[in-house]
């Protein structure tokens, strides 16, 4: 069988002969391939919602500490009572504030009102 071509031959050759139609098949193989593909896809979606508030977290506050006053003492103050002016007009403190004579000079408390503070009568 010299003179007959086999029909495998015969389609090779032909469509090796025509590199057009090679390369038109190709891309019509390629094109079957990538439209297969594409059934098999992903759907992604966006949903956009309406707006929503949310109330911020409570926030705990301690409250202030209560008001404390102190005490005002009216007595013992170390090792000498106090009670006011009884106190401004004794001779011990008179003895220890200088300042206090000489500003009040010719002012002597004590000789209107007595050695400890208290009005004498008939004077």
């Amino acid at each position: 069988m010299r003179g007959r071509v086999h029909p495998f031959r015969l389609r090779q050759h032909s469509i090796m002969a025509h590199p057009v139609l090679f390369a038109a098949l190709l891309a019509g193989v390629m094109s079957l391939l990538a439209a297969r593909s594409a059934m098999a896809h992903v759907d992604v979606g966006v949903h956009i919602g309406a707006p929503v508030y949310a109330a911020p977290a409570p926030v705990y506050v301690a409250p202030p500490p209560p008001v404390v006053y102190a005490p005002r003492y009216h007595g013992w103050h170390g090792d000498r009572y106090w009670d006011g002016r009884r106190w401004y007009g004794r001779h011990e403190w008179r003895g220890r504030h200088h300042h206090y004579r000489h500003h009040h000079q010719g002012h002597h408390h004590y000789r209107h009102h007595g050695r400890h503070g208290h009005h004498r009568h008939g004077h």
